[in-house]
């Protein structure tokens, strides 16, 4: 995945507004969306990409992420696949080993 794909897909998804929703999840998934973002942010700004402690923790917050939105309003949920897609993309940008 090239930096000019994750920048388009991070500035679509910074576009959009916090979703409107009532869940006992809101706060979790506003750390989540928060230290996703700062993985992008991270990424783009550096010229080695996610070291291996940031990809741990970008896994962790996509696998949480799945657990939490799964019985959210339907309504909500294009943010939250939009933010699991962009971690996804992060995530392909390793190096093949």
């Amino acid at each position: 995945m090239d930096r000019n794909t994750i920048a388009a897909a991070w500035e679509y998804h910074r576009a959009d507004d916090w979703p409107q929703f009532s869940s006992p999840h809101q706060g979790p998934l506003m750390t989540i969306d928060t230290v996703i973002g700062g993985c992008v942010v991270y990424y783009l700004d550096s010229s080695d990409g996610l070291d291996d402690q940031r990809l741990a923790i970008l896994k962790d917050c996509l696998n949480d992420l799945e657990d939490l939105t799964s019985e959210l309003e339907a309504d909500c949920q294009p943010y939250f696949l939009r933010l699991h897609r962009l971690g996804n993309l992060l995530l392909d940008t390793r190096p093949s080993s």
